[in-house]
């Protein structure tokens, strides 16, 4: 089967491809700098000709609200009439889990116009919905220090590695479209407040967490629920603890 990456040199895509090629598939690495461009357009069309799916795990360079709307409309028109004009029997794409509860933020409100978009089109699809990344608890934790203090609220979070998540995209890719959504965690449901002093404990990180409900995730303000799955969700198995002892600096 001839498969297509959008994003392909990225965090999840680089381990999306290799899945899918020690499975025996053809596979295309889509990104601007191996010549293809959802943006442009450039080198699209004959990537995604001959292709069965196209898998979409591209992600915006900017995350400024005007900026991040355009990207994520204009990539997936692009991906989407080029499918179309190929004959592409699967469209995937990676999102985030809580998407439509986060609309505060402008990151958010992009990602769900980009969903809405694979809803409206006639190409048959499968968005998988994401808990927050293992990866990324650093750059959370940075997002809300001042000085030596992290301000964190105890939102529950169900975090995922991203091998986990590659391995998940890539099965969805090879079955049939759902033709909706599907939500993808980790095996632990925890506070966002512990999730990051956790991590600082592990990291031997001298700032101070405090439990703070009124901090704003990434600008959101969020409930006790919105960065988890509300009802039936795929339950990865890589536990953060067993992440942060294979992950720890020596």
């Amino acid at each position: 089967m001839k498969i297509v990456v959008i994003g392909g040199s990225g965090l999840i895509g680089k381990k999306l491809v290799n899945n899918l090629r020690e499975l025996g598939h053809e596979v295309v690495a889509a990104s601007p700098s191996l010549g293809i461009n959802s943006i442009t357009g450039e080198g699209l069309a004959a990537a995604i000709s001959g292709a069965q799916v196209v898998v979409d795990v591209t992600n915006a360079p900017s995350w400024e609200d005007q900026a991040v709307l355009d990207f994520f409309k204009t990539s997936t028109r692009n991906l989407l009439d080029a499918e179309v004009a190929a004959g592409v029997q699967h469209h995937v794409a990676l999102s985030v889990v809580g998407t439509d509860g986060l609309l505060e933020s402008g990151y958010f409100r992009a990602k769900m116009a980009q969903e809405e978009m694979i809803k409206d089109s006639k190409v048959p699809y499968t968005i998988v919905r994401a808990a927050q990344f293992f990866e990324f608890v650093e750059s959370i934790a940075q997002f809300s220090t001042e000085g030596e203090t992290v301000r964190m609220p105890s939102a529950f979070i169900q975090p995922i590695v991203s091998d986990d998540v590659a391995a998940a995209v890539a099965d969805y890719a090879l079955a049939s479209p759902v033709n909706g959504i599907v939500d993808l965690a980790g095996p632990e449901r925890m506070g966002l407040d512990e999730l990051v002093r956790r991590f600082m404990t592990a990291r031997k990180d001298t700032r101070q967490v405090v439990t703070d409900e009124n901090s704003r995730y990434y600008g959101v303000l969020l409930n006790q629920h919105s960065l988890v799955p509300l009802g039936d969700a795929r339950i990865a198995t890589t536990r953060f603890e067993d992440w942060l002892k294979s992950t720890s600096k020596i």
